[in-house]
Protein backbone atom coordinates (compact mmCIF):
# COMPACT_ATOMS: atom_id res chain seq x y z
CA UNK A 1 0.00 0.00 0.00
CA UNK A 2 2.86 2.39 0.76
CA UNK A 3 4.15 2.37 -2.80
CA UNK A 4 0.69 3.12 -4.23
CA UNK A 5 0.22 5.87 -1.67
CA UNK A 6 3.57 7.38 -2.68
CA UNK A 7 2.42 7.37 -6.32
CA UNK A 8 -0.76 9.24 -5.36
CA UNK A 9 1.19 11.76 -3.30
CA UNK A 10 3.56 12.45 -6.20
CA UNK A 11 0.60 13.34 -8.42
CA UNK A 12 -0.18 16.30 -6.15
CA UNK A 13 3.15 17.61 -4.90
CA UNK A 14 6.56 17.87 -6.42
CA UNK A 15 8.54 15.34 -4.42
CA UNK A 16 10.17 12.12 -5.49
CA UNK A 17 8.89 8.86 -4.04
CA UNK A 18 12.30 8.38 -2.40
CA UNK A 19 11.75 11.52 -0.33
CA UNK A 20 8.49 10.21 1.15
CA UNK A 21 8.79 8.34 4.43
CA UNK A 22 6.21 7.05 6.87
CA UNK A 23 7.01 10.03 9.09
CA UNK A 24 6.56 12.62 6.32
CA UNK A 25 3.96 15.19 7.36
CA UNK A 26 1.57 16.11 4.57
CA UNK A 27 1.62 19.88 4.99
CA UNK A 28 4.98 20.53 6.66
CA UNK A 29 7.20 18.07 4.77
CA UNK A 30 5.36 17.41 1.52
CA UNK A 31 3.72 20.79 0.92
CA UNK A 32 0.09 19.68 0.70
CA UNK A 33 -2.70 22.20 1.07
CA UNK A 34 -6.12 21.05 2.25
CA UNK A 35 -7.63 21.04 -1.25
CA UNK A 36 -4.88 18.83 -2.69
CA UNK A 37 -5.14 16.50 0.30
CA UNK A 38 -8.88 16.05 -0.17
CA UNK A 39 -8.44 15.46 -3.90
CA UNK A 40 -5.80 12.84 -3.15
CA UNK A 41 -8.24 11.11 -0.77
CA UNK A 42 -10.74 10.89 -3.62
CA UNK A 43 -8.12 9.23 -5.79
CA UNK A 44 -7.24 6.88 -2.92
CA UNK A 45 -10.89 5.80 -2.72
CA UNK A 46 -10.76 4.75 -6.36
CA UNK A 47 -7.29 3.22 -6.18
CA UNK A 48 -8.00 1.06 -3.12
CA UNK A 49 -11.76 0.59 -3.74
CA UNK A 50 -12.71 1.91 -0.30
CA UNK A 51 -14.94 4.62 1.12
CA UNK A 52 -13.10 7.27 3.10
CA UNK A 53 -14.60 9.44 5.81
CA UNK A 54 -12.89 12.70 4.85
CA UNK A 55 -13.22 14.15 8.35
CA UNK A 56 -11.55 11.12 9.90
CA UNK A 57 -8.86 10.93 7.22
CA UNK A 58 -8.13 14.66 7.54
CA UNK A 59 -6.86 14.01 11.07
CA UNK A 60 -3.95 12.10 9.54
CA UNK A 61 -0.90 14.33 9.74
CA UNK A 62 1.68 11.84 8.44
CA UNK A 63 1.88 9.23 5.72
CA UNK A 64 1.96 6.53 8.40
CA UNK A 65 -1.21 7.81 10.08
CA UNK A 66 -3.07 7.90 6.76
CA UNK A 67 -1.84 4.45 5.81
CA UNK A 68 -3.00 3.04 9.16
CA UNK A 69 -6.39 4.70 8.67
CA UNK A 70 -6.74 3.27 5.14
CA UNK A 71 -5.63 -0.22 6.21
CA UNK A 72 -8.30 -0.15 8.92
CA UNK A 73 -10.98 0.28 6.24
CA UNK A 74 -10.26 -3.08 4.58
Amino acid sequence: MLEKLKELICQYVEVSPDEITLDSAFSEDLGFNSYDFMCMLGDAEEEFDIEIDENAAAKSRTVKELMQYLEGLD
